[in-house]
């Protein structure tokens, strides 16, 4: 993949996200435009970006609230859009019996909807030679059959749905030169992963997962498309 153009990581204020960002600027000398809707965090993103290889710019916005496809289109202008990392996730724990509709709407907008509008505003600048990627973050929760969590139905429903999202992403836009991934991860320590389950240590760090995350969202279309890919030593 050519190093023109850019790069954005959605949720990029901490873990996985945050990780991917600072590995795309300095291991690969890439330009990313880190997005979140934590300003401190941007911040300290930044400076600690200086001097890699490549560029970041940050953009403060939840990626949920209306309009804010709109938001990261403006930001982007006419570059060229390399890849999408659709990272910024939401995670409810509820109860059975304590799910509200606005809980299951809050994860979906910011799981599901988001993401897909995201690539609508932004097909445009993802298309191309070589293909732009867009490699969608799910989980281990939302893959049929795979163990699931008590108070996690609506989370794991959510990235369930993300993994139908991407397949159907991928046959929508196969002839116009972009392709879709989705990763399903397992357990990372990330502090999601923490308030989801206290007390336990996920074997793998949110900085090895990054890693992983900025390698394929570089060199993953030149090999998959439309697929889901599990990425996981374990879950907790």
């Amino acid at each position: 993949m050519s190093k023109d153009g850019i790069i954005i990581v959605t949720g990029a204020s901490r873990g996985v996200g945050r990780a991917t960002a600072l590995a795309l600027v300095r291991d690969h000398g890439r330009n990313v435009l880190a997005v979140a809707r934590d300003r401190n965090a941007l911040y300290g993103l930044a400076q600690e970006a200086r001097g890699g290889k490549g560029t970041l710019e940050t953009l403060e916005v939840d990626i949920a609230s209306a309009g804010a496809d709109h938001v990261v289109s403006d930001a982007v202008g006419a570059r060229r859009v390399q890849g999408l990392v659709n990272n910024a996730g939401l995670l409810l724990k509820r109860d059975l019996g304590h799910w509200s509709s606005e809980d299951m709407h809050r994860l979906y907008q910011v799981n599901v909807v988001a993401p897909l509008l995201l690539v609508q505003r932004l097909v445009d600048r993802l298309a191309g030679d070589p293909p732009g990627h867009v490699v969608n973050i799910g989980s281990m929760g939302g893959v049929q059959g795979s163990s699931k969590f008590p108070g996690l139905l609506g989370y794991s429903a959510s990235k369930g749905a993300l993994v139908t999202v991407t397949e159907c992403l991928a046959e929508e836009l196969k002839d116009r030169g972009v392709r879709a991934n989705c990763l399903c991860l397992g357990a990372v320590d990330t502090e999601m992963l923490r308030e989801a389950f206290p007390g336990y240590r996920a074997p793998v760090s949110a900085e090895d997962m990054g890693s992983f995350v900025a390698r394929f969202v570089l060199e993953g279309a030149n090999l998959f498309n439309g697929k889901v890919l599990q990425v996981a030593t374990s879950t907790p």
